[in-house]
């Protein structure tokens, strides 16, 4: 009973944390769309969304769930991460993957923390945060290198999402049936394809700072849809990127409520932990 209450913990971090995730972008994509339609909204990025959630009915306290459920997706990534969940393996893309999710764990908990800050009503510290951080990256020795190879690790994980949308199986970890997974399929497809075009400029755009040698030159996803709106029939590329990230929020819901989830048994562990602390006495 212990080891079935330890694993239920992590799956409902888990699950929580994917609904929170998903909820997020489906407004983020649902204000880009607006603005690509011209029929208001913005093109902003998961900061831009919380705002959005924090002017409506019940803000504070919707944001502030939503800053729970994203620690608990962070909670969750990192667990991914150390303990190899999803039987990714050891290999180069397994590995590749957990270093991801880790990456991952890090982002959402800042998130989360934005969210409980704008929650709170402590609002949000001012500049941009990924300008901050890789102005702080390329003044270190080998620094530019560095943020680089970040830029081109995110490039890379942007064709990841665009193979798996083309040619993955993006329900392989649903406990859903063939004829579920008829509309659930293309969901995820849709969602997966606008996040690798997303990534493709967000990493492009790190690249270019560390070409530059220029941190205003990074830029987040508020800076990508903009660009796709500046093109020539922009309005058009920008409403289906959005609209794709209001698929891949929803497909995060989908997985809030489908997806199967091998968690590790946290008493266990703790138990081993224990163990090995008495024999170490």
């Amino acid at each position: 009973m212990r080891a079935f209450a330890g694993r239920n913990t992590l799956e409902r971090l888990a699950r929580y944390g994917y609904g929170a995730r998903g909820l997020v972008y489906c407004v983020v994509g649902a204000l880009a769309v607006l603005a690509a339609l011209g029929a208001g909204g913005q093109t902003g990025d998961s900061k831009g969304a919380l705002r959005t959630v924090l002017g409506g009915p019940f803000g504070p306290v919707v944001v502030g769930a939503i800053a729970v459920g994203l620690l608990a997706f962070a909670i969750w990534r990192l667990v991914e991460g150390i303990t190899d969940a999803d039987r990714r393996g050891a290999g180069p893309k397994g590995l590749a993957v957990r270093g991801a999710h880790l990456v991952s764990a890090g982002i959402y908990a800042g998130l989360a923390l934005t969210a409980a800050s704008l929650s709170l009503g402590l609002g949000l510290k001012g500049g941009d945060g990924m300008q901050d951080w890789s102005a702080w990256l390329m003044a270190k020795p080998l620094g530019r290198w560095l943020l680089a190879l970040i830029g081109l690790g995110i490039v890379a994980g942007g064709f990841g999402f665009l193979g798996k949308a083309v040619g993955g199986d993006v329900t392989e970890r649903l406990a859903l049936g063939p004829e579920q997974c008829r509309w659930a399929r293309p969901i995820g497809r849709f969602g997966y394809a606008a996040r690798g075009v997303a990534f493709l400029i967000i990493g492009g755009f790190l690249v270019v700072a560390a070409w530059y040698q220029r941190s205003s030159e990074v830029k987040g996803l508020g800076e990508a849809f903009r660009l796709l709106r500046r093109q020539e029939y922009g309005w058009i590329l920008l409403a289906v990127v959005a609209a794709g990230h209001v698929a891949f929020g929803a497909f995060g819901l989908i997985q809030a409520r489908y997806r199967r989830i091998d968690a590790p048994d946290i008493d266990k562990t703790d138990d081993a932990a224990a163990e090995a602390f008495r024999a170490l006495r």
